[in-house]
């Protein structure tokens, strides 16, 4: 494959994830969320989406793809473990969220159908 092809492919990507991410956002604004940070990058990982209710703060990771089940399936125990030490990160540059509750949360996006946030997608061991 030529190189611009290649790059085409890539920036259909990011439109399409910036795209989910913002749709994510909305409708954890409509669930009673507040957007701490999006795209938050660290040497360890980053993290979509960072969000609090309450007294809880949710370390979220956005997938789109043309169905829930491949969008599940996307998201690799490699990619929980940077999100985790990302989100151990933001904690340290952030004190105010230490005493929080924490989670771990997906947001997935099929091709036709409501997001679906699953809650406690994945654990700290």
């Amino acid at each position: 494959m030529s190189d611009f092809f290649l790059k085409k492919i890539k920036k259909n990507s990011y439109r399409t994830g910036r795209y989910a991410e913002t749709f994510a956002a909305i409708y954890l604004r409509c669930k009673g969320y507040q957007i701490l940070a999006r795209n938050y990058k660290t040497k360890v990982g980053e993290i979509d989406l960072i969000a609090k209710k309450k007294s809880l703060i949710c370390f979220l990771e956005i997938k789109k793809r043309k169905n829930l089940e491949t969008a599940s399936q996307a998201i690799h125990q490699k990619q929980q473990r940077r999100i985790i030490h990302a989100a151990e990160y933001f904690l340290k540059q952030n004190p105010f969220y230490q005493d929080f509750d924490k989670r771990f949360d997906a947001v997935l996006i099929g091709a036709t159908v409501f997001p679906y946030h699953i809650k406690n997608a994945w654990h700290v061991h």
